[in-house]
């Protein structure tokens, strides 16, 4: 039976072919779409027809829709949803932005669909980034709350493998002159200073993510009430009750860093987003939070060592997240032979942790550790016979690598190759000082 009260599905929105419906709101609809120029999905939001004509609240709807569409094709970050375009219709005006398949925090915020603690940390690290990225560019968020937060899975499983901030609409632009609507937000996730229409700044969004993060881990917001009075008292005079104890496995440790996020004053929050990436990370790195199933090596824990490596010091976030997601990791154990003299190199690797010995003709001629590369020649040179190894290098304290194919490098951006490119000039231009020296001072290293 065909129901008669279901909205009629647009055949079209410009030039996008509509596919389905994913969502509504109070001001707008969100269309899953087929870019045909570009032979991939889409997500079309689009404002109702005739909210902007509304005499009460269309220049708001406009403001909003402005705000978004002003970032088209400027965010470029993992663990944001990107925005392709903008289309200033007047009756109907819409956005077009990169589509993600699955669902949003707010699926994981009822007691019995809580996500495990360290998951929570490392979504909470992924934010961070994300949103420290955003700032950078200008930008506090000023909604962010679990249904702007979409989770990425693999496959037909249902763990949580990343995920994407969404939803620019009451982003507030500290580098547009234009006047912007405040005291936008959602009331549950919204920081005392965007409630008393104070000057924002990235703390604002740490209040949201700490709010977010204690939905996450107690199954309610830190704050509840009947009315928006109540709660608005609560949220700019009472501290949120203690997560420890409100559920297995939740530290005091854990429960600190919350708690600093929702600082009443802004000044008694992580003065910045590297700070509070640090603190989500320390809570895993000393074990403060319970190890899930995986038992695997966490994101946030290679992002933040790929921080410490020198190879590494000139890339951003985003090209971190690039390596953490494309590199394959290896262990290789004490006495493993990385290469051996005159096989041809198709692999190189960054030296994450501990080192290795390299031996021509049966001496050793250097010793290497953490945040080197070894067998770059895999990837720099023009022809396979420079590609064979002359020499043979070998395992003396136990090795986790970051290892590359130039198949799999090429995979990368351009921006991110670009800095591989100079991290390996860097390389070589101390080998060969170090070869010279040795020259010239070969008692030196004897």
């Amino acid at each position: 039976m065909i129901d008669c009260t279901a909205p009629v599905l647009p055949q079209r929105i410009g030039k996008y072919r509509v596919v389905r419906r994913l969502g509504e709101g109070t001001t707008s609809e969100v269309f899953l779409c087929h870019d045909e120029f570009n032979d991939r999905p889409v997500a079309v939001k689009q404002v109702r027809a005739g909210l902007l004509s509304d005499t009460h609240d269309g220049h708001m709807f406009s403001r909003f829709f402005a705000s978004e569409a002003a970032l088209a094709g400027r965010l470029h970050h993992p663990n944001v949803v990107e925005i392709f375009d903008a289309v200033p219709d007047p009756v109907a005006p819409y956005v077009v932005m990169e589509y993600v398949p699955g669902t949003t925090l707010r699926a994981f915020c009822q007691p019995g669909h809580l996500l495990p603690l360290e998951q929570i940390v490392e979504i909470g690290f992924k934010c961070a980034m994300a949103l420290g990225y955003c700032y950078r560019q200008g930008l506090v968020h000023r909604d962010v709350k679990p249904a702007n937060i979409l989770t990425l899975t693999q496959g037909h499983s249902t763990e949580i493998h990343d995920i994407k901030l969404t939803d620019f609409g009451s982003a507030l632009n500290l580098t547009s002159d234009a006047t912007q609507v405040h005291r936008v937000g959602s009331l549950a996730y919204m920081s005392p200073e965007q409630l008393d229409g104070s000057e924002l700044d990235a703390r604002a969004d740490v209040y949201g993510l700490g709010a977010v993060l204690y939905h996450l881990v107690a199954g309610h917001a830190p704050f509840e009430a009947t009315s928006q009075a109540s709660l608005m008292h609560q949220i700019c005079h009472l501290q949120a009750p203690s997560l420890v104890g409100l559920r297995t496995g939740v530290t005091p440790a854990l429960d600190q860093v919350v708690q600093r996020c929702l600082a009443k004053r802004a000044d008694d929050r992580y003065a910045s987003w590297d700070a509070v990436g640090e603190a989500l990370s320390q809570l895993i790195t000393l074990h403060h939070v319970p190890r899930g199933t995986s038992q695997g090596v966490l994101d946030s824990e290679r992002f933040t060592l790929l921080r410490t490596l020198d190879f590494f010091t000139a890339f951003g976030d985003v090209a971190l997240w690039e390596v953490v997601h494309r590199a394959r990791w290896q262990r290789f154990p004490v006495g493993h032979a990385l290469y051996n003299r005159g096989e041809e190199g198709r692999t190189f690797h960054i030296i994450a942790s501990g080192a290795v010995e390299v031996y021509r003709d049966a001496r050793r001629v250097a010793q290497l550790g953490a945040g080197t590369s070894v067998g770059e020649m895999a990837y720099l040179a023009p022809n396979p016979e420079l590609r064979r190894h002359s020499t043979d290098i070998v395992v003396t304290e136990s090795v986790t690598a970051i290892s590359f194919t130039p198949e799999t490098l090429a995979r990368l951006s351009p921006q991110t190759r670009h800095l591989f490119d100079e991290a390996f000039i860097r390389v070589l231009v101390r080998r060969l000082h170090a070869a010279h020296e040795a020259l010239a001072h070969p008692r030196r290293i004897l």
